[in-house]
């Protein structure tokens, strides 16, 4: 017998894997003949009853109104969903038998807790269909087992993650107890305790058996009257262009018969990416080998929790009166070149890669020193630049929807995202917020470059059990977007964060240039790790839940551009111009305020979903058609407007935009200028003396009032100058030729040399915004809250009669009152909060913080969060303000003051010049 001890004396004699080295597949396809070696540890396995025919198992359709491709746990999920919304006539497809893929191997497990109330949301809608939904619709059962989940940390910065995690739960209503190394060793016995700091126990988390619940969610789908067909690949996609040149799914070739069909979800795992190429587009994942190990029987380990021990990178999950035993590693394993005939098949298990696995589980469980291993399981997962799943419609072709990538998180997330991926294709958006799985959430320049594909997610599989820190960046897939400021930022100690492909400044570091070097991959596959390394430390030093030890830094960028100015590169704005005929129908459609104003003003505005939730906020400019064609005055027929967006979100707002426009078939043109304009941003009381001696224009507030622009001279390069600010400030942005963004910059930097001027980052410009209640997308703002929720119904055009997207749920929520609302909090004790935290308002929990930052102005921690009346009422103004608050933090509560204006200048005076 071999014992887990064995296996790493063996493995800590032989070399390391060399990157792309060739891997014996071991594979069950029909091909090869029948097993009936079982490999993964369920009591069934869909391989089992494999037919030894290759037709499909029942004829095709002529035509259905969605195909799902992909027989896995979301080819399963999603066909479900879609069945039980009501869609007739939908159609799965499997190009062998179910779970063939990469689902039939899988772990199976489920965590309730993520640090995302997105993420808990879709995690408690999988477990309640496979525990409880399922089970009600079919008599059948899937195979869930609840037997509790346990989070193991071995330092406080891991139990303070863990009670992060404890907090959001009891918004959701999730069970969860932090437990004392004693407390852990009364739950499970058979643990090393010695070297814990503590744990977090969650009673309901549990498994779920692939096979079962696969089988289970096909026969649901079917009573309703869908399709499951197995043994029947895809051999092509086809796509036509419409009447305006906009791609479209029109229908599914194999080599059984074509079905025609305006709507295709990938939801192909590995095999993804190359149907993808069949529509023309591209699907941002990699392939890799993924191991875990079956033990021998172990006396007393019954009805033990499944256990992550984070720190080690390895969990222990329970089998019945065994143990599985896996977990991420550092050099993962790639699948360079995908098969097409692979079905429930697995690799040769690499006890050199998967050594680091045994010897944490060993420390953490003792008696596996001496417990044999039944079985290895070794198969292939697909993983992505940030370690989160691909779905939505892709932006190349109407009709084509991903659901894969999802990191051998499939069956856990499973539930919940077919759920909202049947919501997306019915209705044209899901229910939830899902940016963060938004196909679109990538730049478009980056979902093809393999490079950076690869390196991020090596990277995001290797830091998958790594501390979520709040100041985080990648080091992998860098330097991809760089704006004409870069090196000269990059010289004066510019400290840059990656965004959407853009490095974009974070804040500015007094000791110098601390580039961001190439990947090293962490020293693996004989790569040699960069020795000293500053970037890197500086990351490192920010490793913290506490303020970070570059606090003051960020305090005098802020207080600078509070007392005289500082200069803000924000150069990775997405920069377009919505031109043509009928551009002026676009935008009142578009956007919830009225930007059609005489050129020279400049408008805050919304753009909305259907359901009135907020797709974006940007600035609007109405412009006038250029004389000489430039990147600042282009030149069109019709009506013109410049759009100025935020750049990590640019691809979202590009992709919104672009279906609108497509749907209500409008003759204009979005035009892409994020490359060829830089962003200069000069703000404080001292800007206009600074700039009134470079730029040629009368500054003074009668002239150059806020909220408005005008095309002028800097420095002698023509400039668009906006009277706008995002940090509270009066000031200016001046928007550029990319090779005038230098020169422009330093006639700034001189002129402002005498008055104090600063360099300052995005750390400062979220302490400052957040000071002044100015909302970011994707954190105050989302598609699922709507203007008037986050107290933005001042860019509403609801007193006009001009109908815009989303309009209709506005005057509806209007009228009823809204059910929950954004608020305002302060703390008095100094104590660092980032979101997540859970809101008490007379001793209930009402909801939890979305962001939360420093403001230095005022001294004190600022926190907005959407709160909800637990009667389930509307949320007034009057109900916000006669509550008592307090902000649960990592299990600890702090008093809290709610705030219905900005706690900065509520009065808005000093963005006018009133000082």
């Amino acid at each position: 017998m071999s014992y887990l001890s064995n296996v790493v004396r063996r493995a800590a004699s032989r070399q390391m894997p060399a990157p792309g080295r060739n891997v014996r597949l071991r594979c069950f396809s029909s091909e090869l003949g029948q097993t009936t070696e079982k490999s993964v540890p369920y009591h069934k396995t869909l391989k089992e009853e494999r037919s030894q025919d290759k037709g499909p198992t029942r004829p095709l359709p002529k035509s259905a109104n969605v195909v799902v491709v992909g027989g896995g746990s979301l080819g399963c999920q999603t066909i479900y969903h879609l069945a039980k919304m009501g869609v007739s006539n939908v159609v799965l497809l499997e190009r062998d038998r179910l779970t063939s893929g990469t689902t039939w191997h899988t772990a199976g497990l489920l965590w309730q807790l993520r640090p995302s109330d997105v993420e808990v949301e879709l995690l408690a809608h999988t477990r309640n269909v496979v525990s409880k939904d399922l089970e009600e619709e079919t008599g059948l059962h899937t195979g869930w087992i609840q037997n509790g989940g346990l989070f193991i940390a071995s330092n406080k910065q891991r139990l303070d993650e863990y009670k992060r995690l404890m907090s959001l739960g009891k918004v959701y209503g999730i069970e969860s107890y932090v437990l004392s190394p004693a407390e852990t060793k009364d739950l499970y016995p058979h643990m090393n305790v010695d070297d814990l700091y503590g744990t977090l126990y969650v009673p309901k988390d549990g498994t779920m058996d692939p096979a079962g619940t696969c089988t289970t969610l096909s026969r649901a789908a079917t009573t309703r009257g869908a399709s499951v067909i197995e043994n029947c690949p895809v051999t092509g996609i086809q796509v036509t262009a419409d009447d305006l040149g906009v791609q479209r799914v029109t229908a599914v070739e194999t080599n059984y018969g074509t079905i025609q069909t305006p709507c295709v979800v990938n939801c192909a795992g590995v095999w993804a990416r190359a149907l993808g190429q069949m529509a023309g587009v591209n699907v941002p994942l990699v392939a890799m080998q993924h191991a875990y190990v079956v033990t021998e029987r172990i006396e007393g380990i019954q009805n033990m929790p499944n256990v992550r021990d984070h720190d080690a990178s390895v969990y222990l999950r329970l089998q019945g009166d065994a143990l599985s035993v896996g977990g991420y590693e550092s050099n993962p394993i790639f699948w360079e070149e995908v098969s097409e005939k692979f079905a429930f098949g697995l690799f040769d298990l690499d006890w050199d890669v998967f050594m680091q696995h045994i010897e944490g589980a060993i420390n953490r469980v003792p008696v596996l020193e001496k417990t044999g291993i039944k079985s290895t399981v070794c198969g292939p997962e697909s993983f992505t630049a940030d370690h989160k799943p691909l779905m939505g419609e892709a932006p190349e072709v109407r009709g084509f929807f991903l659901g894969c990538g999802f990191n051998s998180a499939g069956m856990m997330l499973g539930g919940g995202c077919g759920k909202e991926l049947a919501h997306w294709i019915i209705h044209g958006r899901p229910e939830k917020d899902m940016y963060g799985y938004d196909i679109r959430r990538f730049h478009r320049s980056l979902t093809a470059n393999n490079r950076w594909i690869r390196e991020r997610s090596h990277e995001s599989y290797a830091k998958n059990y790594s501390v979520v820190f709040p100041y985080d960046e990648p080091l992998a897939g860098r330097n991809m977007r760089r704006d004409p400021l870069h090196e000269e930022l990059l010289q004066q100690g510019c400290v840059y964060q990656e965004r959407h492909g853009w490095e974009r400044p974070g804040w500015f570091n007094p000791r110098g240039a601390a580039p961001v070097l190439d990947y090293d991959y962490y020293g693996a596959y004989n790569q040699k790790p960069h020795g000293s390394y500053l970037y890197n430390q500086l990351l490192g030093d920010e490793y913290t839940f506490d303020f970070p030890p570059h606090h003051n830094i960020i305090k005098n960028e802020c207080l600078t551009c509070r007392n005289a100015l500082a200069v803000f590169d924000m150069s990775y704005f997405g920069k377009f111009y919505l031109v043509g005929p009928e551009a002026r129908k676009a935008a009142d459609w578009l956007f919830t305020a009225d930007v059609s104003k005489s050129p020279g003003l400049t408008v805050y505005t919304c753009m909305l979903n259907k359901h009135g939730g907020v797709e974006s906020d940007l600035t609007v400019s109405q412009i006038s058609p250029g004389t000489q064609v430039s990147s600042l005055t282009p030149a069109f027929e019709g009506d013109g407007y410049y759009l100025a967006v935020g750049g990590a979100v640019a691809q979202h707002n590009w992709s919104h935009i672009t279906t609108v426009l497509q749907d209500m078939r409008l003759q204009c043109k979005l035009v892409d200028c994020s490359e060829e304009l830089g962003m200069i941003s000069i703000q404080g009381p001292a800007s206009r003396m600074v700039l009134q001696e470079v730029l040629d224009a009368d500054l003074s507030n009668e002239a150059f009032p806020f909220s408005s622009h005008k095309l002028v001279k800097a420095a002698g390069c023509m400039v668009r100058a906006m009277r706008l600010s995002f940090v509270g400030e009066m000031g200016w942005e001046l928007h550029v030729p990319k090779q005038d963004c230098v020169r422009v910059y330093q006639a700034v930097m001189k002129a402002g040399a005498g008055h104090g001027i600063t360099n300052a980052g995005y750390r400062a410009i979220d302490s400052l915004s957040i000071e002044k209640g100015y909302r970011h997308w994707h954190a105050d703002l989302r598609p699922d809250d709507t203007p008037l929720e986050a107290g933005l119904a001042f860019t509403c055009k609801l007193k006009s009669s001009i109908p815009f997207l989303g309009r209709k749920a506005l005057e509806i929520q209007k009228a009823t009152g809204v059910l929950r609302r954004l608020v305002c909090f302060t703390i008095d004790e100094k104590v660092p909060m980032f979101g997540l935290e859970a809101i008490w308002r007379n001793g209930k929990v009402v909801g939890h913080i979305r962001r939360a930052d420093f403001g230095f102005a005022i001294n004190k921690t600022i926190a907005y969060g959407y709160i909800r009346n637990p009667d389930g009422g509307p949320v007034s103004l009057e109900f916000v303000k006669s509550g008592e608050y307090m902000l649960e933090r990592m299990g600890a509560i702090y008093p809290a003051t709610a705030h219905t204006k900005s706690p900065f200048d509520p009065e808005n005076k000093r963005v006018k010049g009133i000082y």
